[in-house]
């Protein structure tokens, strides 16, 4: 077996599947608190069990990551802050945190405390990992689309700790960007509520009827390809799943990171116990297309036979030795004493009460052997040190003292190591905003140049995307539209080098302004000293996230669509701030598009094409991009429509257009500035409802 270096890092969605996942073989666990994990509906932990828990974990060298990794409305920043000091008060060994606000506060507060940036973050360039290595974290969980590469690139390019997946369920859309249940039902994916609409039928021409949901990630047999990229740490989904799942994936990456053979039994009880038709290795392989999508079968179901289930559970009937002590046994001055100490450098003391004139002598080799009965423990001995001769002592002493020091072991390295927390108030500052105009500003964000329509003049700038051709440009900004702003891709999975290349040919242009949606980007425009526009897919819900995101150098930020307008109106800060006041919003970015679940593979459409689910609505499907950074936008059945409602919490308003044409453009966009009411179907659902 060679020397362990990956982590196996597994899901507790409670307390027995923590055990399973201690005693199958995990180096550390991640689990969910009372409030802010990004799986709501699993069991989780209240905080009197994630105190026990972190105990139990740390008695066995296994370490604990607990999520605090959902979007946080300005209200709750309190309650998490407070959250996050009783992680930091128990000794937690990282949390994770999606919200940018969150972890700015946390960095000040818990300089100390190692934060993990959440696959939330959507995060798959090495530019986004490069910034929240210099903001502080310690480590930055990749997308789960991303080969291994991209992977690679990554862990050239930056020093962060990188963490993937390994494991378990694979979203349709990238992490972070999926507004699908939020849009549906109320229910945010970001606020760790997803009610999985993606599982339902959607239908895609040629498709299967399912063509929202993915088979399940299984990459364990090929764990030493992730380490060999970069990745220290093997991560497996599941906080919603049974503890024989969590055993059983536990198991087979053990053995795979240690080197060994996974067995053939242990895989097929793995893909009984739960799989979506099997197993998928698409995207770490970049292999992405129809052998991907997967649906949960009947005979899927009923492979999960009770004989499997049980021959899971032997997995964790008992306790891992995997905690190495070392024994001193000595007999001096009339008393044998037994000294146990681990790797640490923690110690405890027993000694014999029993008279030793009336004990026989044990012999030296029979000491040892006594010692090294460690079963039913966490630990086993690396070494034993018995004086020569032997000890005065009969068997059952020699036991009872072995069991004595152990327990008292396993009790000091169960013991609090608190992490220095310094609380005070979370204290917002206040909205600052220039002289409110006669009407709301607004932006028309176009998705090709052919859309642009003499309505647009009238707007503060428009926006087109950064691959537009230079000419167009030139031939718009000639028509009098004198400030166009150029937008990012949303994701662009290993064309880094070409976006920043293509930013800086546009900015020797005379095109300096770019809005930006990702992280990565945010600090390629950094890098570039460009001038930046946030997007609503940087997902600002708080005014500590505005702040950073001022601090980070950003001139204005769409906050999200997620928010409410009252919630919106709340918010301080200096930064101008615009919200989507029409357009269909995006509801899943994905990498592997679902009109691509056909026999014939990719489409290659040059119009947007669309999805019907069970109540024949249609949801366009936008393909951006070219090459290896292609992705799919999955955009809503109808248009959000706010008309003037906006202007009282908002510096200006965007409008996103993206299949109407250049006629249709423009009679939204007078529509707007009649403050008229439109004619058409259109939403306004989360700016009023909001979400959970």
């Amino acid at each position: 077996m060679r020397e362990k270096t990956i982590e196996v890092l597994a899901p507790a969605g409670g307390p027995e599947a923590l055990r399973a996942a201690v005693f199958a073989g995990a180096d550390a666990v991640y689990l969910g608190g009372p409030a802010f994990g990004a799986r709501a509906h699993a069991k989780n932990f209240t905080i009197s069990e994630l105190e026990e828990a972190v105990g139990f974990c740390h008695a066995r060298n296994v370490r604990v990551h607990v999520t605090v990794n959902t979007l946080v409305k300005e209200w709750e920043l309190p309650e998490a802050l407070e959250l996050v000091s009783s992680l930091c008060e128990m000794g937690v060994d990282a949390v994770l945190v999606q919200d940018m606000g969150l972890f700015s506060l946390l960095r000040e507060r818990a300089p100390q405390l190692p934060l993990h940036a959440s696959t939330q973050m959507s995060l798959h360039t090495p530019g986004g990992a490069r910034l929240l290595w210099e903001l502080g974290a310690q480590r930055v969980v990749l997308a789960r689309e991303m080969s291994l590469s991209e992977i690679r690139e990554v862990a050239d390019n930056c020093p962060v700790e990188l963490e993937s997946f390994a494991h378990g369920a694979l979203c349709m859309s990238l992490s972070g960007q999926c507004y699908f249940s939020a849009m549906l039902g109320g229910r945010s994916g970001n606020r760790g509520m997803c009610a999985q609409p993606c599982r339902l039928p959607f239908s895609a021409p040629g498709g299967t009827g399912h063509d929202l949901s993915l088979k399940d990630l299984s990459f364990l047999q090929r764990v030493s390809e992730l380490e060999a990229a970069g990745v220290c740490s093997a991560k497996i989904e599941g906080r919603m799943k049974r503890p024989e799942y969590v055993a059983a994936a536990v198991s087979a990456c053990r053995k795979a990171a240690d080197g060994e053979r996974v067995p053939e039994e242990l895989t097929r009880n793995l893909e009984a116990v739960f799989s979506r038709s099997g197993f998928t290795e698409g995207y770490l392989t970049g292999q992405r297309g129809r052998e991907m999508f997967g649906v949960r079968t009947k005979e899927d179901v009923t492979d999960a036979t009770a004989k499997v289930f049980s021959s899971l559970r032997s997995l964790y009937r008992g306790e891992r030795q995997s905690v190495p002590v070392s024994f001193l046994l000595e007999q001096r001055e009339g008393q044998v004493s037994l000294t146990a100490r681990d790797e640490e450098g923690r110690s405890v003391r027993a000694v014999l009460s029993d008279p030793l004139e009336e004990l026989p002598l044990l012999p030296e080799e029979r000491c040892e052997s006594q010692l090294k009965k460690t079963g039913g423990t966490p630990f086993f001995v690396k070494q034993a040190a018995v004086p020569q001769g032997g000890v005065k002592a009969g068997i059952s002493q020699l036991n009872a003292l072995r069991r004595q020091v152990l327990e008292n072991l396993l009790v000091s390295r169960a013991e609090k190591r608190p992490v220095p927390f310094l609380s005070r108030p979370y204290q917002p500052s206040a909205r600052h905003r220039a002289e409110k105009a006669e009407a709301l500003p607004v932006r028309a964000y176009f998705r090709k140049p052919e859309q642009v329509c003499e309505e647009a003049l009238r707007c503060e700038c428009i926006g087109l995307p950064l691959y537009t051709a230079p000419e167009e440009l030139l031939r718009l900004r000639e028509k009098g539209f004198s400030r166009i702003l150029l937008e990012q891709p949303r994701a662009f999975f290993g064309a880094e080098d070409r976006v920043k290349a293509l930013m800086d040919a546009r900015i020797k242009d005379g095109f300096s302004e770019f809005i930006v949606g990702n992280l990565g980007g945010l600090q390629l425009g950094k890098e570039l000293g460009a001038t930046m526009h946030g997007s609503f897919s940087l997902n600002i819900f708080n005014t500590a996230a505005l702040e950073q995101f001022q601090r980070l150098g950003l001139s204005s930020a769409e906050l999200s669509f997620e928010l409410t307008g009252k919630e919106a109106a709340a918010l301080g800060g200096e930064l101008p701030r615009g919200v989507m006041v029409y357009g269909r919003q995006a509801l899943m970015l994905t990498r592997n598009c679902p009109l691509a679940n056909s026999p014939r593979g990719c489409l290659h459409c040059r119009e947007p094409g669309c999805l019907t689910d069970r109540m024949r609505k249609s949801f366009p499907v936008v393909c951006t991009g070219s090459g290896q950074a292609r992705y799919a936008e999955v955009l809503n059945s109808v248009p959000l429509w706010l008309g003037n409602r906006a202007d009282s919490f908002a510096d200006y308003g965007v409008l996103r257009f993206t299949v109407e044409n250049s006629v249709e453009c423009g009679e939204v966009l007078t529509l707007l500035f009649r403050q008229e009411s439109p004619d058409f179907d259109c939403t306004r659902r989360m700016f009023s409802a909001g979400v959970e």
